[in-house]
């Protein structure tokens, strides 16, 4: 009535498509999460850099600002601080 010898045989053929097919589907998913991740990292490097050049330009502006006028930033520094001292012995 059935031939198990063919039929054992297809599920042979059939259990190395699906294998194969199942390899292929996890390195194609590896590949792009792979290039996502690429992507996302290159993103992240150029905001990096972004960040990086804003904080030396605003760190040069600060530079100048109290270089130009020592006095006033040395009476600001010591105000502040005395604000925060009063603020944390408070609590």
């Amino acid at each position: 009535m059935f031939d198990t010898g063919r039929m054992s045989d297809e599920l042979r053929a059939l259990k190395v498509d699906v294998t194969r097919l199942l390899s292929t589907a996890g390195e194609d998913m590896f590949e792009t999460s792979k290039d996502h991740a690429e992507a996302l990292a290159d993103q992240i490097k150029a905001a990096l850099a972004e960040l990086g050049e804003t904080v030396s330009e605003e760190q040069e502006q600060l530079h100048d600002l109290v270089a130009g006028r020592p006095v006033a930033s040395l009476a600001s520094a010591f105000a502040l601080g005395v604000v925060v001292g009063f603020m944390l012995r408070r609590h």
